[in-house]
């Protein structure tokens, strides 16, 4: 669950379908990417922060190397 996006949609007083719509995907595939269940292209990872004013790189968090 990207708790985080669910916290910052709400903040801008948006349902899912309304950030759907703008940024052009289904409702279901934002429900999906909002869950965790699907991990958005740049494109629109790119449109989801652009539509709720956030940076899109929240949604590829950097990994440490291990090796």
């Amino acid at each position: 669950m990207r708790d985080w996006l669910k916290i910052i949609r709400e903040k801008n007083d948006m349902s899912k379908t309304d950030v759907a719509k703008i940024v052009g995907i289904s409702a279901n595939m934002y429900h999906y990417i909002e869950n965790g269940e699907r991990c958005p292209s740049v494109e629109t990872a790119q449109a989801i922060a652009e539509a709720l004013n956030f940076d899109w790189q929240l949604f590829f968090p950097k990994r440490e190397n291990t090796s």
